[in-house]
């Protein structure tokens, strides 16, 4: 076991009776309910947070459940004690997707088979529905990655993919030589608005992995490399703070600086979910995210309406999912969005199956917006990931499945092609009124008129 302890005040955690305790939650992390976190929060907004990281967390809560204190308030007519929850990662059946565990993991010989002799992708939308359900084994990313970052399309050649390479290869240095050809005004320039906060990221960036341990390990020099290029070749994205944690991945797997570095550009220009907070795009997943919370967490959308516009922006720290799960679940959750199956915003879904096991004791305590976000913070790298991709995949099919959906969701399933309404099921499109310009994003009439169309196949 081991502790941590966080607070929103300026003063440092001590004990507190069980009458100047807020809450007690205890998270676990693993489905046999061993392992996990109990936090201790006091009503000056202190955290305690103990790690059992091996067993004995159920134990405790037994202790717990025995504790009268605990289960009942008996001054407010016997109704439950809210101040202590228990959260288990568990899933009923039908919470999930009706085709949960047909699918089994992208293998060597199944990714072989789906291969044909000129070395085209054959049926890609089977492959991505293998790794949208099984994941994809990890031996296989540096092959797999390049097609579903658009770095290769799925029907080139061995061939076509070489002459790609080599085109992209000589692009890059060109990149390269922009940067280093800046005059010296220039150089101070680029320094002091991207290049010093590169430096100071790079350096602290998944240090612990193997391909970027140790002191002076040239790999964090050709992490730097790429993000520094980038931001010359894209000066209205230029470089924020974590896209560092997005490309060391890419590069772990891709070990090649000029690849990495397209596969870094298709990441983060044509992956939604990564999208840069300066991209227009930022505002309609916001809007998608709300509809969807308001659609499917009616009570935590409606808490979060009420603190206001900044409160709903705090949920923009789960969409990249890097720093919320250890590498192995980010990883599969990153593939499972790449994998565009159904929808290009699979991580929304991912998002709302965030809030649907973890975020009942946001509405249950009233949390104010600065402690959601240290809610989810402490939850950090001890969410169950498989366990929020299976219920984020049973969100998707139910929303497939609903008779009729708002015409601010329109937009949440008309990028991805041909199979987000393969079932033969077309929803209706219904408008949701109160558009700000008066105009619906699906009709074409104002939004006086409420039209109702069906939402054609695809």
């Amino acid at each position: 076991m081991s502790e941590s302890t966080s607070s929103t005040t300026t003063s440092g955690p001590d004990s507190k009776p069980p009458s100047q305790m807020r809450s007690l939650r205890l998270f676990y992390s693993d489905p046999e309910c061993t392992k996990g976190q109990v936090v201790i929060a006091s009503r000056e907004s202190q955290y305690k947070i103990l790690h059992f990281h091996t067993r004995g967390l159920d134990k405790l809560a037994e202790i717990f459940k025995d504790w009268n204190l605990f289960a009942q308030d008996q001054s407010k007519e016997s109704r439950p004690y809210k101040q202590f929850l228990i959260v288990r990662p568990q899933l009923t059946d039908d919470q999930c997707h009706p085709e949960e565990g047909v699918y089994s993991m992208v293998d060597d010989e199944m990714w072989k088979r789906h291969m044909i002799v000129d070395g085209q992708i054959e049926e890609d939308y089977q492959l991505r529905k293998h790794i949208f359900f099984g994941g994809l084994e990890p031996g296989l990313r540096h092959e797999a990655w390049p097609f579903l970052l658009h770095y290769y399309p799925y029907d080139s050649t061995f061939d076509e993919r070489e002459h790609i390479r080599n085109d992209r290869y000589i692009e890059y240095q060109n990149i390269r030589k922009q940067r280093e050809s800046m005059n010296d005004e220039e150089q101070e320039q680029f320094w002091r608005r991207i290049q010093s906060t590169v430096e100071k990221d790079v350096i602290r960036t998944d240090r612990s992995h193997s391909y970027f341990k140790g002191e002076d390990n040239p790999n964090i020099e050709v992490l730097q490399n790429i993000l520094l290029n980038y931001a010359v070749a894209n000066p209205q994205l230029g470089y924020t703070q974590g896209m560092s944690d997005l490309l060391a991945p890419v590069l772990a797997e891709i070990q090649n600086e000029a690849d990495a570095y397209w596969c870094f550009v298709g990441l983060m220009q044509r992956t939604l979910f990564v999208s840069s907070p300066k991209d227009n795009d930022m505002d309609k997943q916001l809007n998608y995210l709300k509809e969807l919370l308001l659609m499917m967490q009616s009570d935590f959308y409606y808490h979060l309406n009420r603190l206001g516009e900044d409160a709903m922006e705090l949920l923009w720290i789960l969409l990249c999912f890097k720093r919320e799960f250890p590498e192995v679940d980010a990883l599969r959750i990153w593939e499972a969005c790449w994998s565009h199956y159904q929808t290009d915003y699979f991580h929304l879904f991912i998002c709302v199956a965030i809030v649907s096991i973890y975020g009942d004791d946001v509405i249950d305590q009233g949390l104010p917006s600065d402690e959601i976000l240290l809610h989810f913070s402490s939850l950090a790298m001890h969410m169950n990931g498989d366990l929020v991709l299976r219920k984020a995949r049973g969100l998707l099919h139910d929303f497939r499945q609903i008779p009729k959906i708002p015409c601010t969701l329109h937009g949440l399933c008309s990028l991805c092609g041909p199979g987000m309404w393969d079932s033969g099921h077309v929803p209706i499109v219904e408008c949701a009124g109160n558009h700000v310009d008066g105009i619906c994003p699906y009709h074409s009439n104002p939004t006086s008129t409420h039209v109702l169309h069906s939402m054609p196949g695809q």
